[in-house]
């Protein structure tokens, strides 16, 4: 028997786990390889069954990585209820009268991991799992699937670093690229990289090009300072 259908693979985690709120994420291209959204809450649960379930038994993590979605402006036509001048038998007046108009709102964006499995026991994959943060500023965290597959261990850390997903229950998260001090996530899509290339001694004539533009600001800056401090 082949690997299920992601449809009879949603079908068989809500039969196993009550509550599992999992949700496919189609993919338009040509491979149409769909993928699983789990729900934070129950993605642990859902992971262990994946695991352990004897026909599907993913038993191998090959891949887990990060992906940042900014905030995004939507535009939506809506209905409203507007007074409008109006002439009525050669008589302006107001009436009030249903539009549309086209407004625009911030869909707040968000951060999400997305893992890859296959089934070394049975010979099938990959199938694709994702989670998503609540925002990408202050809400996240997500569960870490280190407990269910030991491979995620060192991934789940690298999208820790890189895109400062925060993965509860891991058993050891800290930095795996960037050194402990390092206050940003460099893979985010709103990153800025610095201009104070000086941790990092090099010969190239960009970079110390930007070095010596650093000094230079710096060297204005406390010079207005001194001079401020003087008078």
């Amino acid at each position: 028997m082949g690997l299920k259908t992601v449809e009879e693979i949603k079908a068989a985690i809500e039969a196993a786990v009550p509550g599992a709120g999992v949700e496919i994420v189609p993919n338009p291209s040509v491979s149409a390889q769909h993928s699983l959204r789990l729900k934070p809450e129950t993605a642990v649960a859902v992971a262990t069954f994946l695991r352990g379930d004897a026909e599907l038994a993913f038993d191998f993590l090959s891949n887990a990585t990060g992906v940042d979605w900014l905030d995004k402006e939507v535009a939506e036509k809506v209905k409203v209820m507007r007074w409008v001048n109006r002439e009525v038998d050669g008589v302006k007046e107001l009436v009030e009268e249903t539009v549309e108009e086209t407004q625009k709102r911030i869909v707040p964006g968000y951060l999400e991991a997305v893992y890859h499995l296959f089934s070394i026991t049975k010979g099938h994959g990959p199938v694709v799992i994702r989670m998503r943060t609540a925002n990408r500023t202050d809400q996240m965290q997500l569960p870490s699937l280190t407990p269910v597959w030991r491979s995620a261990e060192f991934q789940e850390r690298e999208i820790f670093d890189l895109f400062g997903i925060v993965f509860t229950g891991h058993p050891d998260l800290r930095r795996i690229l960037m050194w402990d001090e390092f206050k940003d996530h460099p893979m985010r899509r709103d990153y800025v990289e610095p201009d104070d290339f000086e941790y990092e001694p090099t010969a190239h004539d960009e970079v110390l090009k930007r070095a010596l533009e650093h000094a230079a600001r710096v060297a204005a800056q406390t010079g207005a300072g001194q001079e401020g401090a003087g008078a």
